[in-house]
């Protein structure tokens, strides 16, 4: 798929979250989404990411704006996280890639100089109408929620 950009209308969006149920991009048009996506549950970067959510969540809601996170962990994945760290936001499970290739995050990553495909952690603003409004590709992973704001409140 071709690289998102920014005005670029979101690709849709049907999975399950952590508890089976079927979750539906479409299900928060009029709203803002912050739709993050991070490689792996329960990972440092990706727990400081989701727990920087957590401690913002409330602040985000006030604001009307919902916070959908994506990885390639399965349901149960998702749960053991959520409770782990007592993650207040829905968490879909793109077991089969379809998300994260149709988004373009799925991508050869390097560690350690071993190539293999994985999640590049990137954040999708998606506006009322459905529409990217920012992408943020250089995620802080203990400031997510900053950036976000920073970029919506402009």
């Amino acid at each position: 798929m071709a690289e998102l950009n920014e005005g670029d209308q979101a690709p849709a969006i049907t999975s399950n979250d952590q508890n089976g149920t079927e979750v539906s991009l479409s299900d928060y048009k009029g709203k803002i989404v912050v739709l993050y996506f991070y490689p792996k549950d329960d990972t440092p970067g990706c727990t400081a990411e989701a727990c920087d959510f957590r401690d913002n969540y409330q602040g985000l809601q006030a604001k009307g704006i919902v916070v959908l996170g994506v990885s390639v962990d399965d349901e149960k994945s998702h749960q053991k996280f959520i409770t782990k760290h007592n993650l207040p936001f829905t968490l879909l499970a793109d077991t089969d890639q379809k998300i994260v290739n149709d988004y373009g995050v799925w991508a050869e990553k390097n560690m350690y100089g071993k190539k293999y495909m994985g999640t590049v952690r990137t954040t999708f603003i998606i506006d009322e109408e459905g529409k990217i409004s920012h992408i943020i590709k250089k995620v802080d992973t203990k400031n997510a929620t900053q950036q976000v704001l920073d970029l919506i409140n402009n």
